[in-house]
C-alpha cells in the first residue's frame, strides 16, 4: 500500500479528491498526513476523514531554508512513499527535493511546458491560447519543468474569464492525479530509482 503525504495552501479542492479516492478500499493508496504552511481552510478535509494533520507556518521562520528544514522533519515522522504538493503556493527549498527526489509530485493548470508558474491559467488567456490544459509533474528544483507524468487538453472558450476556465480545468486536474497515484501505487508508473530518505541524525 502506497503511503501519501499532501501538502497544501488553501482550500484543498484536490486533497478532497484525493481523499475521496483513497476512501475506497480497493485504491492502492493511502494518505497518512496533512500538511500546510499556514492554518489553511483545506486542512478541515483531513479532519473529516480521520487524517492527521500539522502546520509549518511559512511566516514563522526567518529563510525559506529554515522551513524547509521543519517541514523536512515533520514528513520524516511519517515516511510516506510519495508527496503530492496540492496548491501548495510555496517552492520546496533544493535541501527538501533533493531528500525526497523523485517522489513529489505537483498538479499544474496548464499544458506544460506552456505557461508554467502560478499564474498558468491568466498567462494562457493572455497569450489568446486556443487550448490549455492540466498536467501532473514530479517536482525538480525548477519552476513546474520535472518531469512530465500525465497531462491533458482543456479547450479555452471565447468567453472564458480566468475563474471559468480554471474551473473547467480542475476536475480535469483532479481525475488526473487520482490517476497518477493510482499507477504509481500499482507499479505502472515508476518515478525513479532515488532511495528514501535516510533516518535523520540524532
Amino acid at each position: 500500500m502506497l503511503t501519501v503525504a499532501v501538502l497544501i495552501s488553501g482550500t484543498g479542492s484536490n486533497l478532497r479528491a484525493l481523499l475521496e479516492a483513497a476512501s475506497d478500499p480497493g485504491f492502492p493508496a493511502r494518505i497518512v498526513v496533512v500538511g500546510a504552511d499556514r492554518e489553511a481552510e483545506g486542512l478541515a478535509h483531513a479532519e473529516d476523514f480521520g487524517i492527521p494533520s500539522f502546520t509549518v507556518p511559512w511566516s514563522a521562520h526567518e529563510s525559506r531554508e529554515a522551513w524547509g528544514a521543519e517541514l523536512d522533519a515533520q514528513l520524516r515522522v511519517w515516511r510516506p512513499d510519495l508527496i503530492v504538493l496540492s496548491g501548495l503556493m510555496r517552492l520546496l527549498p533544493a535541501a527538501v527535493v533533493a531528500a525526497w527526489a523523485p517522489r513529489i509530485i505537483n498538479t499544474h493548470p496548464a499544458y506544460l511546458p506552456e505557461f508554467p508558474g502560478a499564474h498558468g491559467v491568466r498567462d494562457a488567456l493572455a497569450a489568446g491560447a486556443a487550448q490549455t490544459g492540466a498536467s501532473v509533474i514530479v517536482v525538480d528544483d525548477g519552476v513546474d519543468t520535472g518531469p512530465i507524468l500525465a497531462q491533458e487538453r482543456v479547450d479555452v472558450l471565447a468567453d472564458d474569464t480566468e475563474h471559468t476556465l480554471h474551473e473547467r480545468i480542475k476536475p480535469v486536474e483532479r481525475r488526473l492525479l487520482i490517476d497518477v497515484v493510482r499507477a504509481i501505487a500499482t507499479g505502472e508508473l515508476v518515478l525513479g530509482s532515488g532511495a528514501r530518505p535516510s533516518e535523520p541524525s540524532a
